[in-house]
């Protein structure tokens, strides 16, 4: 059986891949967009706190949390090479994907630890967490061409996103019940913390546990690796010369060079707003009370989410009648429209409405973006290094954006011109998206 379900393009197979999105998205969702960020704040308001002591000076939580995860992205853009370059030469990498799945499961439970008193710790668990998710992710985005002929690798990417999202938001609904209703799960008042709180910290329980749990049907049947032949040298800075080595190939495949360029930039704009949008609507809308701010900011998560089930089945529709590049210029287009119209936001209703446009897309833009980098690929079983410079590609943009993005808000003094600004990454991307099928 182990045999046949290995076989490439078999439906076990593929859909076993497509799995480790159910399993690891839960992260995205409850850790870095929704209840996480809600806990962090409610942390220092309950203390009556601002500032923390910690690196040596005061800083507050806002700039400190933003260090830590600059700090997570930089760390995750040097070693995704290093282990992909491994994993390639010594061909094991689910073996990596395991450890790195397990360390994120990891730290998301050691978050329920995460306090002021306790401040390094909880900083290093979600300095980890971080980790854990990204480097495990590019590991098995990197399965995507040793499993899929390159039919069928939009839909079943787009499936991986759709199963993702799904699952993403059973596990929120599950946590916000905890959160809104605590004594129901029997979470109670206590260490001079109120329930709330705690009952936030059993959920990132619950997301360490669901991680590794629905992870374990990918482990069964994704194949070891593919092990590259030669001399085992310089294993260990092997994943740098394979990255060298991917960049001296470009210069042989223009359609790939190119299409990575339109990528990194408009992915620059897409990873940046995935970040700051809750953010932008906690200090841009004008919501009431904190109670109300709490609620329409789950909502729109959950809107967002839910909408994003159908944008990614729906785009990867789009581009097998339409093909992945024209559809991804259109895609730019409506994120470019997304960033004029959040310009002018103020009521929830008005953000509500953004959260539902940008579900269509933001799926549909990461599922293709995959698929399509993956059917440019050479030929090749050296697929893990290439997509590892795919996702250091995306994080180092990460790192400029973010950067960028807060520079521009804090120059300006407002983040309604920072979205602004990242929708001209949006048109530069669909303009060199249009370049991707010329002739050189």
């Amino acid at each position: 059986m182990a045999k046949v379900l290995a076989i490439k393009g078999n439906k076990k197979l593929l859909n076993a891949w497509a799995f480790y999105d159910w399993a690891n998205s839960v992260y995205s969702l409850v850790i870095s967009s929704a209840i996480f960020p809600i806990f962090y704040g409610a942390l220092f308001r309950s203390a009556g706190v601002e500032k923390v002591l910690v690196f040596g000076g005061e800083i507050a939580r806002a700039p400190l949390i933003s260090y830590v995860t600059s700090a997570a992205f930089v760390f995750i853009a040097i070693i995704t090479p290093l282990v992909s370059g491994i994993a390639d030469y010594l061909g094991n990498k689910k073996v990596f994907l395991k450890f790195f799945c397990y360390l994120g499961a990891a730290s998301c439970i050691g978050l329920y630890w995460f306090s002021l008193e306790n401040i390094y710790l909880g900083l290093v668990c979600y300095f980890f967490g971080l980790v854990g998710f990204w480097v495990s992710f590019a590991i098995n985005n990197s399965y995507l061409p040793d499993i899929a002929f390159p039919e069928q690798q939009d839909r079943i990417s787009a499936k991986g996103f759709s199963l993702g999202y799904i699952g993403s938001v059973l596990l929120l609904l599950i946590n916000l019940a905890m959160v809104m209703k605590p004594s129901l799960f029997g979470i109670l008042d206590s260490a001079g913390e109120v329930a709330e709180i705690t009952a936030m910290k059993y959920s990132f329980v619950t997301v360490g546990i669901w991680w590794i749990l629905f992870s374990q049907y990918t482990f069964k049947h994704l194949p070891k690796g593919y092990k590259r032949e030669g001399e085992r040298t310089n294993i260990v800075l092997n994943g740098f010369l394979e990255l060298k080595s991917v960049w001296q190939q470009l210069g042989a495949e223009t359609k790939l060079k190119r299409y990575l360029g339109a990528f990194f930039v408009y992915s620059m704009a897409v990873q940046t707003i995935m970040l700051i949008a809750t953010y932008f609507g906690e200090e841009e809308i004008d919501w009431g009370t904190d109670n109300e701010r709490t609620t329409g900011l789950i909502i729109s998560i959950l809107v967002i989410q839910l909408v994003a089930i159908f944008g990614a089945t729906f785009t990867a529709r789009a581009s097998k009648k339409f093909g992945n590049i024209q559809t991804l210029i259109t895609i730019n287009i409506f994120w470019l429209a997304l960033c004029v119209y959040a310009y002018f936001l103020k009521t929830p209703m008005d953000f509500y409405i953004a959260a539902g446009l940008v579900g269509i897309v933001m799926g549909g833009i990461q599922a293709l973006s995959r698929s399509t980098y993956s059917k440019f690929l050479p030929e090749t079983t050296d697929t893990t290094s290439f997509f590892s410079f795919y996702d250091v590609s995306e994080k180092i943009g990460i790192i400029i954006g973010t950067f960028l993005y807060g520079f521009v808000a804090q120059v300006t003094g407002s983040m309604r011109n920072a979205a602004i600004f990242l929708g001209v990454f949006f048109l530069i991307g669909a303009f060199l998206l249009t370049r991707v099928n010329k002739k050189p």
